[in-house]
């Protein structure tokens, strides 16, 4: 009796059972597309058409071998005309920065805007993502910081990209000269982290010069923000010292 029962399960195990496909329901649902890695446009805000037509100007006239590429701290330049020409006039530079834009703002326009098109770029010198802090996630923000650098490898496939970890900011107060260690920002290091990988000592170079902006006890002086985010001339000068001899390397 026990031989016949172990026969029988013997053929029983060897039959094959079959394949029944995964239904469309029990599949695992992919992930949301990342919105901050999505193209976006301003072109019925005023400024920011004026400055993107500013720079379709200034790209189509050429000469620009280093392209600085952000929201408004980048803008700001603009302002440090002394500095940035002193620091920076002997790399041919050209200022890509316009107050308020997201990652996405600056992939429409490289993607959409062409604002690159017709430059052989050496170098640019990426620092985008602090505007995103308040609607998007840490892992979101530095995958639009990532489609920004992979947009400007595919356009200037011959430049080096030195990209920068997001300034540190902390809330501000009409009035307050510093802002103490414990009011920086904490998703400011974690989008650094992420995109500190994004280095391959190649093509991609990654630096944060955050703390070069802070105190000896870790917090931000108004000397340097002057709203513990926008840099003031000392900052400004931090900033050139901080990357000069970088762009002096990738540019050769």
């Amino acid at each position: 009796m026990f031989r016949t029962l172990l026969l029988a399960g013997l053929v029983l195990a060897c039959i094959s059972v079959p394949f029944v496909p995964a239904r469309e329901e029990d599949k695992p649902k992919k992930d949301k597309e990342n919105p901050a890695a999505k193209p976006i446009e301003r072109l019925k805000q005023g400024f920011w058409k004026a400055r993107h037509d500013k720079f379709l100007a200034q790209t189509k006239k050429g000469g620009i071998e280093v392209a600085f590429i952000g929201d408004s701290i980048t803008e700001g330049w603009g302002g440090q005309k002394a500095i940035w020409t002193k620091e920076f006039g002997s790399f041919k530079p050209g200022n890509y920065g316009i107050g308020g834009d997201q990652t996405g703002h600056i992939l429409w326009r490289l993607k959409e805007g062409k604002e690159l098109e017709g430059l052989k770029l050496k170098a640019a010198v990426i620092m985008i993502g602090t505007n995103n802090i308040g609607g998007h996630s840490a892992e979101q923000i530095a995958g639009g910081i990532e489609a920004i650098v992979k947009e400007v490898r595919k356009q200037q496939p011959d430049a080096k990209i030195l990209l920068l970890g997001v300034f540190p900011r902390a809330p501000f107060k009409k009035g307050e000269k510093a802002a103490a260690k414990d009011k920086l920002n904490k998703k400011v290091g974690e989008i650094n982290a992420i995109i500190s990988k994004l280095d391959d000592g190649k093509h991609v170079f990654y630096k944060d010069i955050g703390g070069k902006f802070l105190e000896s006890d870790g917090g931000i002086s108004a000397d340097v923000m002057y709203d513990f985010l926008h840099l003031g001339k000392k900052g400004y000068q931090i900033w050139a010292d901080a990357i000069k001899e970088d762009l002096e390397k990738l540019t050769k």
